[in-house]
């Protein structure tokens, strides 16, 4: 198994026996560490989680503007995790993000086993709209999905720290149009919260050449929080596949 270190990835627990990757993208404002327990959890998986540029140990850098480049970028990273295949696990903006990295790394032949999108439903794209960039009101919209709690949001030094990349995140995904093509040929699952009014729309059904499923949990935008679908993602990836990405 390979042994890898890149600012892009964080991996906290190495599983030398685990037969797939999983490779988790956080939302808008979030970081690696939003997955850190999930090494411990998914037992059967190796959990890689994408540290994007401008937060965390990266705080130095400038946080991303073009989510394909920021995709692309991500897929250089994971071209030496390849020697087992990789599935994805992308969480509200980070589901447009798995989505185009899976592109770009099919389009160098390496397969993907299948790809989990959080926060985000099977529809019709929605009519376009500028990011919002109050700070108040990015704040009070996170604590309302459930990003953080009300204490958190209101500490002077998290809004100094954080916001600056909430923006930067809001600003791209915003700025980012969505190519039709290419298809993906891996399964979709889509995974929304019952009590979420804040879910990413977007045509899955039209973006992969395999029927795409729908699972529900309990709980608004961020459900995984409190409910992580660590027994979906181990059971729908313990299930052999023929005809991955």
């Amino acid at each position: 198994m390979t042994t890898y270190t890149s600012r892009w990835l964080v991996c906290d627990t190495a599983r030398p026996d685990a037969r797939i990757r999983l490779v988790c993208f956080p939302h808008a404002g979030g970081s690696a560490s939003f997955y850190r327990a999930w090494g411990q959890s998914l037992t059967t998986l190796e959990v890689h989680a994408v540290q994007y540029p401008g937060r965390a140990d990266r705080l130095d850098e400038e946080p991303p503007t073009d989510l394909v480049r920021l995709a692309t970028d991500i897929a250089d990273a994971l071209e030496p995790l390849a020697d087992l295949p990789l599935a994805f696990f992308g969480h509200s903006l980070g589901a447009p993000v798995a989505l185009e990295t899976a592109r770009a790394l099919q389009h160098r032949g390496i397969r993907i086993e299948h790809l989990f999108a959080s926060g985000s439903r099977d529809a019709p794209l929605p009519a376009l709209t500028g990011p919002e960039e109050d700070p108040d009101q990015l704040l009070a919209d996170l604590v309302k999905m459930g990003g953080t709690d009300a204490e958190m949001a209101a500490d002077p030094i998290f809004q100094e720290v954080v916001m600056p990349y909430l923006i930067a995140d809001g600003r791209m995904f915003h700025s980012y149009t969505m190519a039709p093509e290419p298809l993906l040929s891996c399964p979709v699952t889509t995974i929304v919260g019952d009590q979420d009014d804040d879910t990413d729309l977007r045509p899955w059904s039209a973006l992969s050449t395999t029927p795409v499923q729908e699972a529900g949990f309990s709980g608004n935008h961020f459900y995984l929080i409190d409910n992580p679908p660590y027994a979906l993602l181990e059971k729908t990836l313990s299930a052999p596949r023929t005809d991955s990405c």
